[in-house]
């Protein structure tokens, strides 16, 4: 069933387009890569979608009782971001915040959900530490952690490995793989990776000057798969 419609998008910014004629959907529990060169509006459909901006053109619908405040996100971090002096357990449980509508405080729900999520990704032992302190793999499992209080239906990763090492890049592949296989949590995640994209994903959403949808083995087997996989 489709949980994600993109009908005829077109992306940019102050009336320029970036992306044109872009239609796609996603079904529930499906694993999708965007890849695609630099600049090419990766990181401005991913911000579309979260409705952070609106499109030019076209529609994205969320269907299947998805709802925009549903939708987990893990963003690439800015140095500043990496230097936030606040705990683990406050950056994960303000995952919650959507939750909260006017309440002011955390539920006693939301502080296990919070709790769950960090052993779930094996971060316990972390939730008093100082995020700025943290490796660049353990800050990445608190975003991932975070973005898992927000969502049980799906997340949008932001090239979520990038700037860790060939170890700690493989255990968060892994995380994730097993959050869409084992708990069926849909992943649309922005990738440099055509390897790993090619591993993991269940599909590939390529864009650029040419633009491909389909199946990653559809994807390996075209003219335009095979130049750049």
């Amino acid at each position: 069933m489709a949980q994600l419609i993109c009908n005829n998008l077109a992306l940019g910014y102050d009336g320029k387009k970036i992306l044109d004629g872009l239609s796609f959907s996603v079904n529930v529990g499906d694993y999708v890569c965007i890849v695609g060169e630099n600049g090419s509006g990766k990181s401005t459909l991913m911000k579309t979608i979260l409705g952070l901006q609106s499109p030019i053109e076209g529609k994205i619908l969320t269907c299947d009782g998805l709802e925009r405040t549903e939708i987990g996100y893990l963003p690439q971090q800015t140095e500043v971001q990496r230097d936030f002096p606040a705990s683990v357990k406050e950056i994960v449980l303000s995952g919650c915040q959507g939750r909260c509508g006017l309440r002011p405080f955390y539920s006693k729900a939301e502080k296990q959900l919070s709790d769950s999520n960090m052993k779930r990704l094996g971060i316990s032992d972390l939730q008093n530490k100082c995020y700025r302190e943290l490796s660049g793999g353990q800050q990445q499992r608190v975003l991932l952690a975070r973005a898992l209080c927000a969502t049980q239906k799906i997340l949008l990763l932001d090239e979520p490995v990038s700037g860790l090492d060939s170890k700690v890049s493989l255990e968060m592949y892994n995380i994730i793989e097993e959050l869409n296989k084992k708990d069926k949590i849909t992943v649309i995640m922005i990738s440099h990776d055509i390897s790993a994209a090619l591993k993991y994903a269940s599909h590939i959403l390529h864009i650029g000057r040419n633009m491909f949808w389909g199946t990653k083995q559809e994807y390996s087997e075209s003219e335009f798969g095979r130049v750049w996989a």
